[in-house]
């Protein structure tokens, strides 16, 4: 079991909170890569940190293990928290507070190849035609995305 489970088990239904880190992998073309396990919403790949890892660490590493691809640079993206990411799961009333930390990503290697023993599916998406089944706190900060993108490209 990872962290979060082991602490789960001692606190029971008890908020927790819950470091996730993400990423937002852009291809040459400025398409994203997003993915989602078998009938969830999509959304960029990440993951829990974990103790004794650091944050870049957690994200290449889930994402080597999900999607089979090797990240290099890593550039901050935001930190983001909030009641808008309280999560609760209705099976077993367990509550989540999360802090995901966003990352950017455009210089990677290896082929996308998902998890199928995770039921994972990934694919790219044009920044404009995002997919319909996307979480809308991601879908938002991927359209804020876009607007920092068109702005770094845009002659002073």
């Amino acid at each position: 079991m990872g962290y979060c489970e082991d602490i789960r088990e001692m606190i029971g239904n008890f908020p927790l909170i819950m470091v996730r880190p993400s990423v937002a992998i852009l291809n040459k073309k400025g398409e994203i890569l997003l993915s989602r396990y078998s009938g969830a919403d999509w959304g960029i790949p990440g993951g829990i940190l974990q103790l004794n890892e650091s944050v870049e660490e957690c994200i290449k590493k889930n994402v080597k293990e999900d999607l089979g691809v090797k990240l290099h640079s890593l550039q901050l993206f935001g930190v983001y928290s909030g009641k808008e990411l309280i999560n609760r799961v209705e099976e077993s009333g367990d509550e989540y507070h999360t802090v995901a930390i966003g990352y950017l990503c455009t210089e990677y290697e290896g082929e996308i190849t998902p998890d199928s023993n995770q039921a994972i599916e990934a694919q790219f998406f044009k920044l404009n035609q995002l997919p319909e089944e996307i979480d809308p706190f991601i879908k938002h900060k991927l359209v804020e995305l876009k607007g920092q993108l068109k702005n770094l490209h845009t002659p002073s």
